[in-house]
């Protein structure tokens, strides 16, 4: 089994702490070490190093050599730009099916995702690699525990084998109403966006269900034939639909199923959720750097720099950067990414 670890997003959600220059997987949220440092270190009682891609952007690869400094060059496949994850993916196989046989496994994780429990993680892999060895494509649901609105679900239907569930549906991320609904129901599974397959299978499959994207890597193959994995393929990958796997592959597959997994799992998308999975004091805040607070509670305040003091505030999120502070309420810390839409309509680079 091979691993390959998708790190090119870039993470407008965790502005300011995060820019174009650090994104959110460089960060060390949680821990003494960052996002994509514990998603290596995550599959080590599985695989080593010599197992284990990275695939992301030119511009990220000094910060990849920084947070795993002993990855050869070679595990390192560079996206032109980023393309959403079906250009990813596809590139990244057709990558891998130069060093590696068709049947070779590859699982695919974001870099930037919390799993506490690491051993039930690996177990779960040793599921798929069973199921993706027999020619399916696979992905892992995360058993959910109350009725999300942020995340995609799906509908798992008859049992495969131990453990393995065929998938009926993908439901886009739902209101509150259905959301109870699929909680009720007992077979709808939070899309974690992981996923496993042999190199052949996801190939064909590319081959049969995104025929334009498939064509394009055929088209990168014959230029990296002419002139090695070096070569400039960004003008051919310019062409690729901006299309996630789910949509381009998995939602209209025929041999896809899921793995239904009881970990804790969070795709960490919001500083409100950086809030919940940090732990508190006993007024129910988070506080990183120097903070008083007084009459307080219920909130995360994260600062290298300054003393921040709170009074009389609740349920705030404050993150303070030399040179900007974010100061939301925890409800609407999603809507960051408007404030870097703003920035970027004023022309204000240097906080981007």
């Amino acid at each position: 089994m091979i691993s390959v670890i998708m790190a090119g997003g870039s993470g407008t959600r965790f502005w300011p702490l995060s820019r174009e220059i650090t994104p959110k997987q460089y960060l060390y949220l949680f821990s003494e070490k960052t996002m994509i440092q514990e998603t290596v270190e995550r599959l080590f009682p599985m695989i080593g190093l010599e197992s284990i891609y990275v695939v992301s952007t030119e511009a990220q690869i000094p910060l990849i050599k920084d947070n795993i400094p002993k990855i050869e060059d070679d595990h390192l496949i560079i996206e032109p730009f980023g393309k959403n994850t079906a250009p990813c993916v596809a590139l990244s196989a057709a990558y891998l099916k130069r060093k590696y046989s068709g049947d070779k496994t590859m699982l695919i994780l974001p870099s930037d995702h919390i799993i506490v429990e690491q051993d039930i993680f690996i177990d779960s892999i040793k599921v798929g690699l069973e199921a993706a060895r027999e020619g399916n494509l696979v992905t892992f649901g995360i058993q959910p525990d109350y009725p999300a609105t942020g995340y995609g679900y799906i509908e798992a239907g008859e049992k495969v084998s131990e453990g393995v569930m065929k998938i009926n549906t993908f439901k886009e991320k739902p209101d509150f109403a259905t959301a109870k609904s699929f909680l009720e129901q007992g077979n709808y599974l939070w899309n974690s966006g992981m996923f496993m397959w042999t190199i052949d299978s996801i190939l064909s499959n590319f081959k049969r269900y995104a025929p334009g994207i498939y064509e394009l890597i055929e088209e990168i193959e014959e230029k990296w034939d002419k002139e090695g994995l070096d070569a400039d393929i960004g003008l051919i990958y310019s062409r690729m639909e901006r299309v996630p796997v789910d949509i381009a592959i998995m939602e209209k597959a025929d041999n896809r199923v899921v793995i239904p997994v009881n970990y804790h799992w969070n795709d960490v998308g919001s500083w409100r959720a950086v809030a919940e999975l940090s732990e508190k004091d006993k007024n129910n805040n988070t506080f990183k750097g120097k903070v008083i607070a007084v009459g307080s509670e219920g909130n995360y305040v994260h600062s290298d720099h300054r003393l921040i003091a709170l009074v009389d505030v609740e349920n705030l999120v404050v993150v303070d950067t030399p040179d900007a502070i974010l100061i939301t309420k925890k409800e609407s810390a999603e809507r960051v990414k408007e404030v870097i839409t703003e920035i970027d309509k004023k022309d204000w680079n240097e906080y981007l």
